[in-house]
């Protein structure tokens, strides 16, 4: 039986973007032993069904170069006695990534020849820099050539690049089946009423439409639905929830930080619509099937615009900077972050309702 490892991505919205590279590669190797190597905070994110196991990397206890590889070790050595492994791809392009497969001592290592570590690739390939080429894509073409789908990845889902409402392709999958993919967390029971998410919070500045943008469509969304918002986010988000409560009482619901990212399924796929950064929840709204409208900043959504049988709207404000990729901005004021702040709330209500074909009440 092969054995084969896979280093998956350290972030949720990469994870989310993997599953394509997962399925396939399942597919491709139906009877191998398939074993995702991950960090602590996208365990619970890993495909189940695509998957045998689940090895979690250590954290180390300091934050230092030295206690970092000292951890890899620990774990390259825990490998090295589950082995031999046939096969191993790395789906993050850092070397730590590459290094950890060379000493698990895996037979074929494949990822891509950036940063100095195709010493440790035996199958490195080349890395493909166009701007078009979407995060997914990347994922998937580190399939041995043979084993790759002949079709676009982001026809996955049976949709075409514009996400359009009645799609003429017909995808791999229809729907992302929740319940065999993301074991062992109890969902949030949706309410019986009609609401919306919104999801205010990223790690990133420059992806981080302000409050006061996120405060006024509440208070559209309210004045002509009658819905209530549900914030949602991490422990670090709280403060952002509150304040968006403090300003509109009564019109949005602060449930940041009360449940890990999959017991939030079953909540994305019956809210009316989601509203969110270019984060991570963008991605994992769109593969639960929510309608998601992201308001994006710093990033291109060429290359990251989720995809999942949700259908997604990307709202941009094209400056002459943009996209500039990065997670602080640089720019001097009055022009710091305009990709963001000239994105106005009426504009991206208007293109939900649009989207969903909205009446008012």
């Amino acid at each position: 039986m092969k054995k084969i490892l896979v280093r998956a991505p350290n972030w949720i919205g990469d994870q989310i973007l993997a599953f394509p590279f997962f399925y396939h590669l399942r597919r491709a190797y139906p009877d191998a032993q398939i074993t995702s190597i991950c960090v602590e905070w996208v365990r619970d994110l890993q495909f189940r069904s695509q998957v045998d196991d689940v090895f979690v990397l250590p954290v180390p206890a300091e934050n230092t170069l030295h206690e970092k590889f000292k951890i890899l070790e620990i774990a390259a050595r825990a490998l090295r006695e589950q082995g031999p492994w046939d096969l191993a791809i790395s789906l993050p392009n850092s070397f730590s990534a590459a290094w950890l497969l060379w000493r698990s001592r895996a037979v074929r290592r494949r990822g891509y020849r950036v940063d100095g570590r195709g010493i440790f690739l035996n199958q490195g390939l080349r890395w493909n820099s166009s701007p078009d080429r979407h995060r997914a894509q990347a994922y998937v073409d580190l399939l041995p050539e043979t084993l790759r789908p002949a079709r676009p990845i982001r026809e996955f889902w049976g949709v075409p690049p514009e996400n359009d409402l009645d799609p003429e392709i017909s995808g791999e999958l229809e729907s992302f089946d929740l319940e065999k993919e993301w074991l062992g967390v109890a969902p949030i029971e949706p309410p019986s009423h009609p609401y919306w998410i919104l999801a205010p919070g990223s790690k990133a500045e420059s992806r981080r439409w302000p409050l006061s943008s996120y405060s006024r469509l509440v208070k559209l969304v309210f004045e002509q639905t009658g819905w209530i918002g549900r914030v949602i986010g991490s422990q670090e988000d709280r403060p952002l929830a509150e304040h968006l409560c403090e300003e509109n009482p009564g019109k949005v619901e602060n449930h940041t930080g009360n449940s890990a990212v999959t017991a939030l399924w079953k909540l994305f796929r019956n809210t009316q619509f989601t509203v969110t950064n270019e984060s991570g929840l963008a991605h994992v709204a769109s593969i639960c099937g929510s309608f998601v409208q992201v308001v994006c900043g710093a990033a291109d959504p060429r290359r990251t615009r989720p995809l999942g049988p949700g259908r997604v709207q990307v709202t941009v404000n094209p400056v002459e900077c943009w996209p500039c990729e990065r997670n602080r901005c640089f720019q001097p004021s009055p022009q710091t972050l305009q990709c963001l702040k000239g994105i106005d709330p009426d504009s991206v209500w208007a293109e939900i309702q649009r989207g969903k074909r909205l009446g008012t009440q």
